[in-house]
C-alpha cells in the first residue's frame, strides 16, 4: 500500500498465474504448457534471429506472422488477423476498446479469472452468468441485453466445450453486440468459430500459441475477426505499444504456425494421454469431467481436493486447485507426457489407499 497510489491502484484485485516453481525434479501439472517441445522449425527460426539485426525494431504489424495465421486457415485476410504479446494482451485491448458499454458485459461464474480483473481494471461492468450444474454453458442464459459476451471454448478450468451449433445460436440472438470466444484450448478437441467468421460481423476468435504450439515462453497471441473489429484493436495497440512482438517472437511463432506436421503429431499425442489419464482417474474412484483441452478437471467424491494437491505437492507433483465457490473440490491437472501422467496415477493410488 502507498499513499502514491491512484484509488484505481487501490481497487484493483490482480490476477493469481498458476505457480511456476524453481525447484527441480517436478511434475508440474499445474499451467496447462504443453509436454512436448516446440517445433524444431520455429527453435531455428529463433536462433536465426540472435544476431546484428535485433538492434534494430521489429515490424510493428507483425506482417509475417499475421500472413502465417492467415494461411493456417485459409478463409481469412491478414486484415482479419490481430496480434499481441500473448492472448492475455489481445484479450486486455479487447476489453478497453470492445467491451465496453453502456449494458454489462456476460460471462460464466466459473471462467479464465482474468475477465474479472480487466473488468476492474478498465471499468467494464459486468454480470457473471452461472453455468449449468453439469458445467456446462446454456445459450439461453445469454439471450438478454447486452453490452458483450465472451467466454472460453474449451472453457477454462473446466475443459467442457460449446458446440459450434451452439455458438452460431449465440451469434444470431446478439448481432448488436460484439461476441468473443477464447479458444485457448480448442486444438485440443474442440470445434473453432473461426468457421463462422464469414457469416458474422460481431465475432471475434482469440488463439495462443502457448497451449498447443508450445511456445508459452515466447508470449504470442492473436484475435480473429471482421476488418473493422480489428481496425479498433490497431488504433488500441498503437496508442499503448506499437512494437507488442520482439522479433524472436514474430520469427518463432510464424515458424511455429508453418509446422503443421509437429503441430498435428503433438496435439494427438495430448489427446491420447488425456484419454489415459481420464482412465485411470476413474480407476481411481474420480469423477472427471469431459475435456477438450489439453487438461483434467477432476473430484473426488470421498477425499478433500485442497488435501490431495497438498499430499501430491509432497510427492514433488503439482496440479492446480481453485478455491472457488462451486468448484473447490475439484482439482484441475494439466496433460503431461505419458511418463508423467502414470506418475501421476501412482501418487494418487498411494495416496487415497
Amino acid at each position: 500500500m502507498s499513499r502514491y497510489w491512484s484509488p484505481l491502484v487501490h481497487s484493483l484485485t490482480p490476477y493469481v498465474p498458476g505457480e511456476q516453481p524453481k525447484l527441480s525434479n517436478l511434475v508440474k501439472l499445474n499451467t496447462n504448457e504443453n509436454p512436448y517441445g516446440p517445433s524444431p522449425r520455429a527453435l531455428e527460426a529463433l536462433r536465426g534471429e540472435v544476431g546484428d539485426a535485433l538492434r534494430l525494431y521489429p515490424d510493428p504489424e507483425s506482417s509475417r506472422l499475421k500472413q502465417a495465421v492467415a494461411s493456417f486457415f485459409g478463409n481469412i485476410e491478414s486484415r482479419n488477423v490481430f496480434v499481441g504479446n500473448g492472448s492475455d494482451e489481445v484479450l486486455a485491448h479487447v476489453f478497453n476498446g470492445l467491451l465496453k458499454h453502456e449494458q454489462p458485459l456476460l460471462f460464466p461464474d466459473i471462467t479464465y479469472s482474468f475477465y474479472p480483473v480487466y473488468c476492474g481494471l478498465y471499468d467494464v461492468a459486468f454480470e457473471a452468468i452461472p453455468l449449468a450444474d453439469d458445467f456446462s454453458l446454456r445459450v439461453d442464459d445469454y439471450l438478454r441485453p447486452n453490452g458483450g459476451i465472451i467466454f472460453p471454448n474449451p472453457n477454462a478450468p473446466t475443459g467442457r466445450t460449446l458446440p459450434l451449433t451452439e455458438i452460431d445460436r449465440l451469434l444470431a440472438a446478439n448481432m448488436d453486440s460484439v461476441v468473443v470466444v477464447d479458444e485457448a484450448y480448442v486444438d485440443f478437441g474442440g470445434e473453432s468459430a473461426v468457421a463462422l467468421l464469414g457469416k458474422y460481423p460481431n465475432l471475434l476468435v482469440v488463439h495462443t500459441l502457448s497451449k498447443s504450439r508450445s511456445l508459452a515462453g515466447l508470449r504470442v497471441g492473436y484475435a480473429i475477426g471482421h476488418a473493422d473489429l480489428i481496425a479498433g484493436l490497431e488504433r488500441i495497440k498503437n496508442s499503448f505499444n506499437s512494437y507488442p512482438l520482439d522479433r524472436l517472437a514474430i520469427a518463432g511463432a510464424t515458424a511455429a504456425l508453418e509446422d503443421r506436421e509437429w503441430f498435428e503429431r503433438t496435439r494427438r499425442a495430448v489427446i491420447k494421454s488425456r484419454i489415459a489419464l481420464d482412465a485411470g482417474m476413474q480407476k481411481l474412484g474420480f469423477e472427471v469431467l469431459p475435456s477438450a483441452a489439453n487438461f483434467i478437471f477432476a473430484r473426488h467424491p470421498q477425499r478433500d481436493a485442497g488435501e490431495l494437491a497438498k499430499a501430491l505437492r509432497e510427492r514433488s507433483i503439482i496440479v492446480r486447485h481453485f478455491k472457488q465457490p462451486r468448484i473447490e473440490q475439484f482439482l484441475r491437472i494439466s496433460i503431461g507426457t505419458d511418463e508423467q501422467c502414470e506418475t501421476l496415477l501412482t501418487a494418487l493410488k498411494a495416496i487415497l489407499g
